[in-house]
């Protein structure tokens, strides 16, 4: 028994030997073969490559685009400011397209992976050249300014987001032309569709078509103060491609469908060329015809020489009496300002108020008031006596002992028709 355990020991030490070496074949083996034949080595080094490179986008962009910002401040124009801050994200985004290349070319890969890395890179750059495109529309908006002369300041903002839907649109189809997508057939299904979804979406293009009339008659533009009766009245913020946004004096916003703004009339303040002022000025009746014409041309007379109202050639001017109303005699005071701004245009209607106020004290007349007057010819004979109160003189001295109050009869007030007197 003791020579048998003495030979089977060193047996189990080579089986154990053997299966570690067996263990380290399969390590070796899993290591070289990786992930799709590839070395995890490799990969791992692939994978160093491409942090390496986002390491140096700080780098990069310290070097490239901050000189770049500083030649363009340098400059007597803002458009290359806006050049270049514009085209700081995509720029930025190189550097990981080089270290996405860089990583895949040292990983050698071949066949359909080969295909799929090079097609990935690709992407990338597609993407990185047409993400540059979107961010320059905005900045060279200012080739598009000559045709705010013809088309409103909002049509050229819908031409601006539709070369950007354009941009986004022959992006989208180049990188999956890249990948060996089709593009036509996608968008002969996608015109199907769109007639499908246009008959359950009438009010959608109602609205666009709507929008589209608005700015091509520029009935308002962007910054208007205007009135729709019965909908809102506010300041214009935004058109869009199926709502206006307006913005109301309490600051809620109001999202207005544009098919309404195109059938409804639309009061536009902002297109004033002047703002009027019209008062009826009332005053008494005990006014002399004296007063009444002094007041009336001493109103006229400040309206006139004042330059902050338009002269009568321009606007219709007058100061008129206009009518005897029931409790007053009215003047109409019609008249425009210069200015249309609605806080000016308060001050000025201020100073008015103070000199009219001034004119009619100085002239001993005053305003009138509603006010009635009744006047009796008789009175009837059989009316109820008149009660007339102790007098307080002798209710204060009964008051005073401590006494009580004697009772006195009420007495008459005299009346002529009574007494016949």
């Amino acid at each position: 028994m003791a020579e048998e355990q003495t030979i089977t020991a060193p047996l189990e030490r080579l089986n154990q030997v053997d299966s570690w070496q067996e263990l380290w074949d399969l390590t070796v083996e899993v290591w070289r073969n990786g992930v799709f034949g590839i070395d995890l080595g490799k990969i791992l080094i692939a994978i160093g490559i491409l942090l390496v490179f986002l390491m140096i986008r700080r780098l990069f962009t310290w070097a490239v685009l901050n000189r770049l910002e500083r030649y363009a401040k340098r400059s007597d124009t803002k458009i290359d400011d806006k050049v270049v801050t514009a085209l700081r994200p995509p720029v930025r985004f190189v550097p990981v397209v080089m270290g996405v290349f860089f990583a895949l070319s040292y990983l050698e890969l071949d066949g359909r992976v080969s295909d799929f890395a090079t097609n990935l890179v690709r992407s990338l750059i597609t993407f990185t050249l047409f993400w540059a495109f979107f961010q320059l529309v905005h900045p060279l908006s200012f080739l598009l300014g000559r045709l705010e002369r013809v088309f409103t300041g909002a049509m050229v903002e819908w031409l601006l987001k539709t070369i950007k839907a354009l941009v986004i649109f022959l992006g989208a189809a180049t990188i999956l032309e890249v990948w060996g997508i089709e593009i036509g057939p996608i968008l002969a299904g996608l015109g199907l569709f769109g007639v499908a979804v246009a008959l359950g979406a009438q009010d959608l293009f109602k609205n666009l078509i709507a929008g589209i009339l608005i700015l091509m008659e520029r009935r308002f533009t962007i910054g208007d103060w205007i009135r729709v009766e019965g909908i809102v009245e506010g300041t214009v913020e935004s058109i869009g491609f199926r709502s206006t946004f307006v913005r109301r004096f309490d600051k809620a916003p109001v999202y207005v469908p544009n098919a309404h703004l195109a059938d409804s009339a639309i009061t536009n303040f902002s297109r004033m060329t002047y703002r009027r002022i019209y008062w009826v000025i009332g005053v008494e009746y005990r006014t002399s015809i004296e007063q009444l014409q002094r007041i009336r041309e001493r109103i006229e007379k400040y309206v006139l020489e004042t330059d902050q109202f338009v002269d009568p050639e321009s606007a219709s001017t007058f100061v008129r009496l206009d009518a005897f109303n029931a409790s007053s005699i009215d003047i109409m005071l019609y008249c425009f300002t210069k200015t249309t701004v609605w806080g000016e245009w308060l001050e000025i209607k201020e100073k008015l108020a103070y000199e009219v106020k001034r004119i009619v004290e100085e002239e001993g007349a005053s305003f009138a008031f509603p006010s009635s007057s009744i006047y009796v010819e008789t009175l009837p004979d059989d009316r109820p006596e008149r009660y007339a109160p102790p007098d307080s003189e002798n209710e204060g001295d009964d008051e005073s002992d401590g006494t009580r109050p004697k009772s006195r009869q009420p007495r008459r007030a005299p009346d002529s028709d009574v007494d016949g007197e």
